[in-house]
């Protein structure tokens, strides 16, 4: 996978870019990279990438020409159908299924605003995705970006040091994720729960299944509407919802 991120901060990204795993996925060459400062294809003399909105308002709008020629810069040598994405609040909230389906993409184009918004020809002819990570708004998109670049470049293909990692992570079940222990088994006082000490394979397996339902009926009921629950799994939440009553 390739990622091109435009954006006027570049030096917001690249810290990110170089910390942790994201860093060592680079390292490995299980994805490439690139920051595009896009202020550097305006075709004015000041290199201005912004101006007022027609018909008036508060504040400033990315022009459309400077974004134009700087994801054309970027895609001309790559995939022949690259998933641009504008990073906005109007945008569809992101979820680990979105994740998840563009970690199969082979490159990815980020365009991180700044000021008021962006001319609305941008998102009608040059963007395929639109993504919001919250029902708020930031000064820019460029920890938007940050945010869904980290939750794909995990899911790669030998990125994670565990295989299993990913799979089991809260949401990609559709459910939250299980409680996790570590040693030690008793720490003042507070103790690991006997069935992950006993080594019984199978009932660690049906422990972790209920935690997971327990937690997600007790954290996020919607996501329980989104499932096809076994009669097992059903007969596990009335029980959670009768001691509730």
């Amino acid at each position: 996978m390739h990622i091109d991120v435009l954006t006027l901060f570049p030096e917001m990204i690249s810290g990110a870019f170089n910390s942790s795993i994201i860093k060592k996925a680079h390292e490995k060459e299980k994805f490439s990279y690139n920051l595009v400062n896009f202020r550097e294809y305006a075709d004015n003399k000041h290199q201005k990438v912004d101006d007022y909105p027609y018909g008036g308002g508060a504040g400033m709008v990315l022009t459309p020409q400077p974004v134009f020629d700087a994801v054309e810069a970027v895609t001309k040598e790559k995939a022949l159908n690259p998933r641009i994405i504008l990073m906005c609040p109007q945008g569809e909230p992101y979820n680990q299924k979105k994740a998840e389906e563009l970690a199969k993409e082979d490159h990815l184009v980020f365009i991180c605003g700044h000021y008021e918004g962006y001319d609305e020809r941008i998102r009608e002819h040059l963007v395929t995705d639109e993504i919001s990570i919250g029902d708020f708004v930031l000064t820019g998109g460029e920890l938007g970006a940050m945010v869904v670049v980290d939750s794909v470049v995990r899911l790669l293909p030998d990125v994670l040091g565990n295989e299993e990692s990913a799979p089991e992570d809260s949401f990609s079940t559709g459910l939250l994720e299980h409680p996790h222990y570590t040693r030690p088994s008793d720490f003042r006082g507070m103790k690991v729960p006997e069935v992950l000490l006993s080594g019984h394979h199978a009932n660690i397996v049906g422990w972790r299944k209920i935690e997971s339902l327990k937690r997600t009926y007790e954290r996020r009921k919607d996501l329980l509407d989104l499932q096809t629950l076994s009669d097992e799994d059903q007969k596990i939440l009335n029980e959670f919802k009768n001691k509730n009553i």
